[in-house]
């Protein structure tokens, strides 16, 4: 070969790798935006409380239950995706495995599930709770010709796994997960021996029990009782949105929470008007038969530390506790309000969107009590309405299945705020001013929404949003794109919204929650615009922790 050849095939492939070289750098910085603009989504917050008020002791509690709250976030790793340590470490982009560690996987939660990660197909919609393989009509007719077995195959607390025999095996969590939540168990139980009060030392004790045996009940009752505790730890399995297949499966978390007393105070009181509030809703007798526990308590908390399902993606800012329908029977829930959280919420991103698309007129009505109350009554209105169909189909919750998280969430959005108005008509919430808490919500629809198809609340407000468009209870500005309210068009969707949920969920109605869902849960062209102006501005759409003893450590002993 003559020299010139050479030198010509060598220029070439000089050429071929340095053109190569460039198109891997355009994919890889085009990437590299791309995760930048996933993780603007997100906006990083200190979660800190005032810990003064605890004693010695109880300060030795937080790091075992920090600890024992890291066990629940490995456990939910393995429930919503597998093998977390080997999948955060195939990569390679630091800004690429902090989102997925926000998102506990290779999908983007606010994004309806979809993958941000190359080779990562959709998620599985029962997540590791099922065989991936398994489809909704399978599980189903297995149960239909093995009906003995139904009863822990749909269990809160068991993991579905194949048999070699073409059978479906319920694994129990207490044995799936023996070792971590043995660990998590000795954690509750040190940490026990340093409540001061009692009802907390009996409660952790308790829910130690609860782990190793899937027995949480009398940890439930023991949790309502308790009264005076400053510290409060919510942990365990407890919600079941992670399972989109049936909404079956109650995913591991934890919360570590100190009580605002003197906001604590201000709310028991509303308290005492649960049952006129259950006999006021909009239906007929038979959807309100059933009576609110007359235990159920309603307190204020800074959050100290988040791990699990509730940490992932969008940030839960109240709580409705216990799910057991029999305990809500028996002692009705305790609803938590998690100010520090809220307020983080309201300031970075509530704020900003309704600058961008409320009407100037009606900015004055966007405030933080307003919205501090429409969250406090959503979760108030989880403990109303029914629990067990009115037609003995079962409970609400096995009838409409995968329906079931979204719709529940409707309706303590829609009846929160029904109960406000209420409440104002009977003069026990006379100093507020009902437009602030009509205005505070229409743009709280605004930042839910944006949580997406894959969250129950993004696609209850996405619900609530239609019904309100279709009833005129908002105007929207063609011009300006900003939204207004009209007060009495909003009363009337209200009221409407609030009976059409009920009745569903009364009489268990899983085709006509069907329809509902496929006629609401819509996003058109106009809305999704007026939501990627709020990306333009570079809203976030939720908030991300810097957590842990670090953040503590100046307020506890070490």
């Amino acid at each position: 070969m003559k020299k010139s050849m050479i030198i010509s095939f060598n220029i070439l492939a000089a050429l071929i790798f340095f053109n190569c070289a460039d198109k891997e750098k355009e994919v890889d910085e085009m990437a590299a935006s791309g995760i930048q603009e996933k993780m603007a989504k997100y906006i990083t917050v200190p979660l800190t409380a005032d810990l003064s008020a605890l004693s010695e002791k109880e300060k030795m509690m937080i790091p075992l239950l920090i600890d024992a709250a890291k066990i629940m976030d490995d456990l939910f790793w393995l429930q919503a995706f597998g093998d977390k340590d080997t999948f955060l470490n195939s990569l390679k982009n630091p800004m690429e495995k902090k989102f997925a560690e926000i998102n506990y996987g290779p999908w983007d939660r606010l994004d309806g599930n979809l993958p941000f990660i190359e080779g990562y197909n959709e998620k599985p919609l029962g997540a590791n709770f099922y065989p991936k393989d398994m489809s909704k009509d399978e599980f189903d007719s297995f149960i239909g010709e093995n009906p003995e077995l139904a009863e822990d195959l749909k269990s809160l607390y068991t993991v579905i796994k194949p048999s070699d025999t073409d059978k479906l095996l319920a694994a129990p969590y207490s044995v799936e997960y023996a070792e971590k939540l043995k660990q998590a168990s000795d954690l509750l139980r040190r940490a026990s021996t340093f409540a001061d009060d009692k009802g907390l030392r009996k409660y952790l004790e308790l829910r130690a029990d609860a782990l190793i045996t899937d027995n949480y009940y009398d940890s439930d009752i023991a949790w309502m009782e308790m009264k005076n505790n400053l510290i409060d730890v919510v942990i365990g399995p407890i919600e079941s949105y992670e399972d989109r297949l049936f909404g079956y499966k109650a995913a591991f978390e934890a919360y570590i929470l100190i009580k605002d007393k003197e906001w604590s105070e201000r709310l028991a009181h509303f308290v005492e008007l649960l049952p006129q509030l259950q006999k006021d809703l909009p239906v007929d007798e038979k959807y309100k038969r059933e009576k609110p526990g007359l235990e159920s308590d309603l307190n204020a908390y800074d959050a100290i530390y988040y791990a699990g399902d509730c940490n992932a993606g969008s940030k839960t800012i109240a709580i409705n506790l216990p799910n057991d329908e029999k305990v809500q029977l028996k002692k009705g829930t305790r609803r938590l309000q998690l100010k520090n959280s809220m307020k983080a919420k309201f300031d970075k991103i509530l704020t900003p969107i309704s600058e961008v698309l409320i009407k100037a007129e009606q900015l004055n009505n966007i405030n933080f009590n307003a919205f501090f109350n429409n969250v406090m009554f959503h979760e108030v209105a989880h403990g109303l309405g029914i629990k067990n169909t009115i037609i003995g189909k079962g409970t609400v919750r096995e009838t409409l299945k995968e329906h079931y998280s979204a719709i529940e969430e409707g309706k303590a959005d829609i009846l929160g705020l029904y109960m406000i108005t209420k409440l104002n008509e009977m003069g026990e919430l006379k100093d507020i001013d009902l437009m602030d808490n009509y205005v505070t919500f229409l743009a709280g629809i605004f930042r839910s929404i944006r949580f997406g198809a894959a969250s129950a609340h993004g696609r209850a407000n996405l619900i609530c949003f239609n019904f309100f468009k279709e009833l005129k209870a908002f105007n929207r500005d063609p011009n300006s794109g900003v939204y207004s309210v009209d007060f009495e068009k909003m009363q009337t969707a209200v009221e409407e919204l609030s009976r059409k949920i009920l009745i569903l969920q009364g009489d268990g109605n899983y085709e006509g929650t069907s329809e509902f869902f496929s006629k609401y849960l819509i996003t058109d062209p106009e809305l999704e615009n007026d939501l990627k102006r709020l990306t333009v501005k570079g809203i976030p759409v939720d908030i991300v922790f810097e957590q842990g003893l670090n953040v503590l450590r100046d307020q506890l002993l070490f």
